[in-house]
């Protein structure tokens, strides 16, 4: 039975030391000015700050990968969410911005996402900071 569970455990070992060579790629695409949200249609400082904080890592080219996004499994599942929040809507690339939409998953609680919140605890935004986020879109948005 030991010599069953070590061979078990080396094999899981092994297999994730492979896994590792199969960590996909980290880099940012530019942010092209011009087509992003900060020189299109620039909101007010407080505004972009609180969209960094707790949008921007998904949902731009700017994203910051932090340590444990080298590390396989881990990095498959942070590219995948970040591509997905990246094909939905990208600050960066000025692509599907829809204020109600944006409103609407703040306000139903559903954005940020409650598995990113632990790991980046600026991204959670206090009622007031909610509020101020909402204000801010509607304004830049134009009556969102």
């Amino acid at each position: 039975m030991k010599k069953k569970l070590k061979w078990i455990f080396v094999l899981a070992v092994v297999v994730f030391i492979g896994m590792q060579f199969a960590n996909p790629s980290l880099k940012n695409p530019p942010v092209i000015p011009g087509h992003d949200l900060m020189t299109t249609n620039p909101p007010p400082p407080e505004v972009a700050a609180l969209l960094h904080r707790a949008c921007y890592d998904c949902h731009s080219n700017e994203t910051v990968w932090p340590w444990y996004s080298n590390i396989a499994p881990i990095s498959w599942l942070l590219v995948h969410d970040v591509d997905e929040g990246r094909g939905k809507m990208n600050f960066s690339t000025g692509s599907h911005l829809d204020a109600r939409d944006m409103i609407r998953q703040i306000q139903n609680g559903s954005m940020p996402k409650s598995i990113y919140l632990p790991l980046h605890p600026d991204a959670n935004l206090s009622d007031t900071e909610k509020a101020d986020l909402i204000a801010g879109i509607t304004a830049t948005f134009r009556g969102g």
